[in-house]
């Protein structure tokens, strides 16, 4: 079997045995030349996480690395930056699988929580994904799936994103992943 490493990015948020590693689609150029994750003011990311009660205060991309005190991570699973999400084709999605699946193994969560659908659907080659918690595991991991906060998708306000992490945030409390 050959060994895919497991890429770590400066825009990555990522330690050893967190509850849950949120996953975006790819970076934007600006979150690859600052390291600064969901920078952009329209984004709801930050404030979802602290509605939902991720987070015991508002954090922002300048102190966004705190997220892991709260046992939280963020990384990408495409690495490539894009101005726009709907640049990354389905088929970067399947090359990216094998480094993303060993990322996620090597940092071993509780939860993988995918922002949107589209990631995970084009790793597993189109399915018809749900929202919320997936019936089949993602590199071994519990899978989620919950809305991106982009500010462009504006299928979902600010209290549907709150409700859609909150009841992530309530199996994580509730599993409390005692080995952890």
């Amino acid at each position: 079997m050959t060994r895919v490493e497991a890429p770590h990015h400066d825009f990555d948020i990522l330690a050893h045995g967190l509850d849950v590693v949120f996953c975006g689609i790819n970076p934007p150029p600006e979150t690859v030349r600052s390291g600064l994750s969901f920078a952009n003011p329209a984004n709801r990311f930050w404030r979802a996480m602290h509605l939902a009660g991720f987070t015991g205060a508002q954090l922002n991309a300048e102190n966004g690395r705190q997220l892991l005190q709260y046992r939280c991570g963020l990384t990408a699973v495409v690495d490539r930056p894009t101005r726009r999400a709907q640049e990354v084709p389905a088929s970067e999605f399947r090359r990216a699988r094998p480094s993303f699946e060993a990322k996620i193994r090597a940092y071993d969560p509780g939860v993988v929580a995918f922002l949107g659908k589209r990631a995970l659907s084009g790793m597993l080659g189109g399915p018809d994904i749900a929202w919320g918690r997936q019936a089949d595991a993602f590199a071994g991991r519990t899978a989620w799936v919950i809305p991106n906060p982009s500010g462009l998708n504006r299928s979902f306000s600010l209290e549907a994103l709150v409700r859609a992490y909150s009841e992530l945030h309530l199996f994580i409390t509730r599993s409390a992943f005692p080995n952890r």
